[in-house]
């Protein structure tokens, strides 16, 4: 039995500026949650090692009503969620059952000390696992927190590789506040296109370059809705905000219609089923008797299914949004409360390209968690989050609330052609079906608001406590952020390099002494031209700014134990007056986020400015437009780490660089499985069994 559901939008208000405190449309929230302490439930154990065989394959999947084929994990998408206690040992056998591509899983948040081999980034850290193959990532989760794994091969995390990794503090510990339950939100967008196709576009020439779009659905755990009434939604000139008021009374009627029809026919079949099972054979006042029992059998069922049909036709149909059938693939998410207990709402985003915002209907959050750290609480109505990060929210629900709440995604920071997911929040004393909200769902702050952006994103600062940073003494390594053309290509690039990835694993070509024969030795750019004016396109540089844009598989290279300054200094893209927001990821560390600026970086002006109190620790950051970003970390952890933006196009068309740190300590890690680096030119030299201690050390 399936009733049509019709999506439900906010009205469209007048555009004004909105703080960061705005209210929802909602009714009055509860109080945000006070911070406190948890009691310890169980005394300490000691760390287990927690076994796991995946079976990456293609499936069939439905995850906006519309089916696709895509990437799954044993039968199914999302792939399955990991928890385990920091300290746990995790041991993944992953099975390669895509019969066309390699595969790689990357644990995204996870610091891989002392296994830099199981980051799993195809190139950097590994070979891809080739079709039929499989390879045994082992490792340990150093630390608590909210983290998610995906794919790290092409755009294998846009085709839907990708899954939930909660981290536990151990048993017997307590976190620095209390919460009753979790609740689990992995956020991601979701394209009708096949990665494949969209990499082919991204690879064209330039005047046939083919971007990859906004995507047609956000998901929420692997759920979402696309209205396919609205085609190329060419129609969202002011982006999502819809007007329930426009809502023609025709269509209203024509959905009416068809859960009619659907109710009818789910009764007739119970009244035929009824009568063929228990009438058959009767005759006279008997069969009149059973015939009548058969059709209040059938009044029943069509009565359950017109109370569904009240809520579903009636409510949510008031709006623009196009129908879909509530089946368990793309459902609305439900996630089930009680009274007056304050939840833990994980949320972590995994898009491949859009920015999101989230609001809980009626209810106020405090912010505890960024990326696997504590930060000092903070109350907010929404929280904005790129692609990459993760935050744990405290959330309190109403004592003496009752019935559901919508949560809202909506998208941030790009000209919105995409409608909202939609998830509810259902007090457990509101009965066992769901019942949908029955007001309007909570309208997401205007996509272009960078300032709300900005201030979200600087309130968020280190919890007491955390490590604080440590001294510098070197001038930092400042990296442009630039769009250019490479041998008539579009590529993104960093001091005017594009990253391309060498077909031997920089990992393996330090651990067997092959550099020289794997990728580019020379030293990659640690700046740019000072002449260089951010606020043009490349094209538009005066002469003595030009630099010309090259594809490279350079590295920069750190001894053990150096402290890096990192700017991130975005700039101009090709089209005049353009730039865009980018999450930059580092694998194998967290950061200090040092501070955030306008314009270019100054080194002698904004050093002054960095946060040397509590800047927080992040693994994701954001740099905003025509704007830098500061971070520090210890290059302690030897390895081949990438970083790198987080939207999936703009990595594959080079926006990227390789950090190898301490890889002179290498030969001191446990011993790496060989089967990692059998490819390239360590394969086809038939290099020995076990790996080479690596030779030479860089310049302290």
């Amino acid at each position: 039995m399936c009733c049509t559901l019709m999506l439900l939008f906010a009205r469209p208000v007048a555009p004004a500026s909105r703080g960061l405190m705005s209210p929802a449309p909602a009714p009055t929230p509860p109080a945000a949650p006070a911070v406190s302490p948890a009691t310890p439930i169980a005394p300490a154990r000691a760390p287990t090692t927690r076994h796991f065989t995946w079976n990456v394959e293609y499936i069939l999947w439905a995850p906006d009503c519309t089916q696709h084929g895509m990437i799954g994990i044993n039968g199914s998408f999302p792939g399955p969620t990991i928890t385990a206690n920091a300290g746990d040992r995790i041991v993944v056998v992953v099975n390669n059952h895509l019969d066309t591509e390699g595969v790689v899983v990357h644990w995204h948040g996870i610091r891989q000390i002392g296994t830099p081999w199981a980051d799993g980034t195809a190139s950097i850290s590994q070979c891809a696992i080739d079709p039929g193959e499989s390879f045994t990532y082992d490792f340990t989760v150093d630390k608590a927190g909210t983290f998610f794994y995906h794919g790290h091969f092409g755009m294998q995390r846009a085709a839907g590789l990708y899954g939930s990794l909660i981290v536990n503090v151990p048993e017997g510990k307590k976190e620095p506040f209390h919460y009753d339950g979790e609740l689990n939100m992995l956020l991601s967008d979701w394209y009708h296109e096949a990665v494949y196709a969209q990499a082919a576009g991204l690879e064209r020439k330039d005047k046939h370059f083919q971007w990859i779009g906004e995507p047609q659905a956000i998901l929420i755990n692997g759920k979402g809705q696309y209205d396919c009434t609205l085609g190329d939604v060419g129609e969202f000139q002011k982006g999502i905000r819809h007007n329930a008021e426009k809502c023609d009374a025709r269509k209203g009627k024509q959905v009416e219609d068809a859960c009619d029809k659907d109710c009818s026919a789910d009764a007739n079949k119970v009244e035929a089923d009824c009568k063929a099972k228990e009438c058959s054979g009767k005759q006279g006042e008997e069969m009149k008797a059973c015939d009548g029992e058969c059709g209040m059998k059938a009044a029943k069922e069509k009565a359950v299914c017109d109370d569904e049909k009240k809520v579903s036709c009636e409510v949510i149909m008031k709006s623009e949004c196009g129908p879909f059938c509530r089946k368990t693939q793309c459902g609305p998410v439900v996630f089930d409360v009680e009274p007056g207990k304050t939840y833990r709402l994980r949320i972590a985003s995994t898009t491949s390209l859009a920015s999101l915002n989230v609001q809980v209907q009626g209810h106020k959050m405090v912010m505890v968690e960024a990326d696997g750290n504590y930060v000092d609480p903070f109350v907010v109505d929404d929280v904005d989050i790129y692609s990459g990060e993760s935050y744990s929210i405290l959330l309190k629900t109403n004592p003496n609330s009752k019935g559901s709440f919508w949560i809202s995604v909506g998208v941030r920071g790009r000209k919105p052609k995409t409608l909202p997911a939609l998830a509810i929040l259902k007090y457990s004393n509101t009965g066992s079906s769901v019942l949908l909200p029955t007001t309007m769902p909570p309208e997401t702050p205007d996509w272009e608001s960078v300032n709300r952006s900005k201030t979200f994103t600087y309130n968020i600062k280190a919890a007491a406590g955390t490590e604080k940073p440590v001294e510098s003494t070197d001038p930092p390594m400042v990296l442009l952020n630039t769009q250019d053309v490479v041998e008539d290509h579009i590529k993104w690039a960093i001091n005017h390099v594009s990253l391309g990835l060498p077909s031997t694993p920089y990992l393996g070509a330090y651990l067997y002494g092959m550099e020289e024969d794997v990728f580019n030795t020379t030293e990659a750019p640690h700046t740019f031209n000072s002449k260089y004016n951010i606020s043009k396109p490349p094209e538009e540089q005066d002469p003595d700014g030009k630099t010309p844009t090259t594809v490279s598989n350079q590295v920069y290279r750190f001894p053990n134990g150096r402290v890096m300054d990192v700017v991130i200094q975005n700039a101009n893209m090709r089209k005049r007056d353009t730039s865009e927001v980018h999450p930059w990821h580092l694998h194998g560390h967290d950061f200090w986020v040092m501070g955030y600026g306008e314009g270019r970086y100054e080194h002698e002006r904004d050093a002054k400015t960095l946060n040397m109190v509590n800047p927080p620790l992040r693994n994701t950051v954001v740099v905003f437009p025509f704007g830098w970003t500061a971070l520090r970390f210890v290059a302690d952890n030897p390895g081949v780490w990438a970083f790198h933006c987080h939207i999936e196009p703009h990595l594959h068309m080079g926006m990227g660089v390789i950090f190898a740190e301490g890889v002179e300590k290498l030969h001191t890690l446990k011993e790496a499985p060989k089967e990692a680096f059998m490819c390239g030119v360590v394969s086809s030299r038939g290099t020995p069994a076990k790996p080479l201690a690596p030779a030479g050390s860089p310049s302290p």
